[in-house]
């Protein structure tokens, strides 16, 4: 396979495409985003979340690869209950061409990456793969492919290729990787990965300039990696081939739970990288952030001239170095400096900022007594659009319901609840028994208990109506589907 030419000779962000050259993009989805919380969760966590910018994480993920003549078509590896979201989000960013493999449930890095190379394999046997995390902020893009394409010829070459940042502060949340720092090579030797450290040792390893921070971002051939796993986690793998061979490969393609739920868990890290003498390490000399907690995003965030980033509806006074945030209602802050206080519909969080590493131990309580703010959001994602809880009592429920142009609810009836929609914009199909309607702007419809139905947006513009539920049980699963366009049961 021919080299990349050297990233010097890249000019405005076209990059040399030699025949068989081209990188596949591996984007992984699996985390949860517990720091994140309450506007991470695991039904939405914070890949898909606008934290800064207009974009989610993962449309920037998707972005820094998209239409350059450097990259395959992207494989991503995500869970089973973030398809429709994720091909919304695709959707959104122009992207038709990916392949999207879901996992039933979650089992670290290796046996995503596994997955991910076994399938890129199976198209080009000298399949070269760029493995990113779908969350990571990362400001100079084209610095960024600059330094991926400085690590083409040795990961051609069979090396493990990874990218470490270049620190800028002593950091305690990441963990690092200790390097020979040889200023006669671009990739350097890596001598060990080192687990997030105390603040005594993070400062020896930036003063040392031996230690790079850890991106989990890596670049090596497919056949390469898929050698590490037999040799060093030969499990994963065998489950890995089990759930893919004997396949009529469809995307977006499921994997059997069944088979996947027994392989073991580790991460890509301690699985092949720490294992491996074969690994390289790329200094990366641009602006990164995992945004791993709220403290991070701050610092990440533009500030006013008192060092407070505040998004939404948001009065502060007497207020310095803090993040304060509103998802819809007003939130006022006065005296208190260096604090976090992120307001949602269902929940508020108010925490100092050097605390806001703890925030996954509220995530951990909430789990422990079983309350559903650690997954469910209140704006649920469906593939025909989103609804979202306005008002919720012993026997009604209200909800705001946005149905994207062209698409369509599923046939269904419910046992124990009726539905009253009235249409706020746009224009509505309704099928109400053997009966098709069509209800326009402030008119509306009633569907009674036990009769089969259907909403569908036929125009161009997003459908936007009021939903008001009444009934003696109100919960999601008394959804009995007749027909789906998304093959759901």
């Amino acid at each position: 396979m021919p080299a990349l030419a050297n990233s010097e000779a890249i000019k405005d962000g076209h990059f040399p495409s030699p025949k068989n050259s081209k990188i596949v993009p591996v984007i992984l989805c699996g985390g949860s985003g517990t720091r994140l919380w309450p506007l991470s969760r695991s039904q939405y966590p914070k890949q898909f979340c606008s934290l800064i910018g207009n974009e989610s994480l993962f449309q920037q993920t998707v972005g820094r690869v998209l239409q350059n003549s450097l990259f395959e078509d992207s494989i991503i590896v995500a869970n089973h209950q973030h398809r429709f979201l994720i091909e919304q989000e695709m959707k959104t960013t122009g992207v038709s061409g990916y392949r999207l493999l879901l996992e039933p449930c979650s089992r670290n890095t290796t046996p995503a990456v596994t997955l991910a190379c076994l399938t890129a394999l199976q198209q080009d046997p000298e399949a070269i793969v760029l493995v990113m995390p779908s969350d990571h902020l990362i400001g100079d893009k084209q610095e960024f492919l600059n330094t991926v394409c400085e690590g083409f010829e040795d990961a051609n070459s069979g090396l493990l290729v990874t990218f470490g940042v270049v620190p800028t502060r002593p950091e305690t949340g990441y963990g690092y990787i200790h390097y020979e720092n040889n200023a006669n090579t671009v990739s350097q030797k890596v001598i060990r990965f080192v687990e997030k450290p105390d603040i005594v040792s993070a400062e020896a390893y930036v003063s040392s300039k031996e230690y790079l921070w850890n991106s989990g971002i890596f670049l090596f051939k497919a056949s390469t990696f898929i050698e590490a796993v037999s040799e060093y986690e030969p499990e994963i793998l065998k489950v890995c081939r089990d759930v893919l061979n004997n396949k009529v490969i469809q995307y977006p393609l499921s994997i059997d739970k069944e088979v996947f739920k027994n392989c073991p868990s580790v991460s890509i890290d301690y699985g092949v990288m720490e294992r491996s003498q074969d690994v390289k390490v790329i200094p990366l000399s641009t602006d990164w952030n995992d945004l791993g907690s709220w403290e991070a995003l701050w610092d990440a965030a533009d500030k006013d001239e008192n060092g407070n980033c505040l998004e939404g509806d948001v009065i502060a006074n007497n207020v310095e170095n803090s993040y304060i945030r509103s998802e819809g209602r007003l939130v006022t802050v006065v005296g208190l400096d260096d604090v976090i206080v992120v307001e949602s519909q269902d929940a508020v969080l108010v925490s100092s900022r050097s605390a806001s590493q703890d925030v996954k131990k509220i995530v951990e309580a909430l789990q422990s007594r079983d309350r559903p703010h650690t997954h469910s959001h209140p704006l649920a994602q469906r593939p025909w659009g989103t609804f979202q809880s306005v008002d919720k009592g012993e026997r009604f429920q209200v909800k705001r319901i946005t149905v994207n142009a062209g698409s369509k609810l599923s046939l269904q009836l419910h046992h124990h609840r009726a539905e009253h929609w009235i249409v706020v914009s746009g224009t509505a199909k309704v099928t109400k028994g053997e009966e098709e309607f069509l209800v326009f702007e402030n008119e509306s419809i009633y569907i009674p208990c036990g009769v089969q139905h259907r909403l569908e947006n036929p125009g161009k513009i997003p459908l936007e109506l009021i939903e008001v539920q009444s009934g003696s049980y109100l919960g999601e699963d008394d959804i009995v589907r007749l027909g789906d366009d998304y093959g759901r049961a």
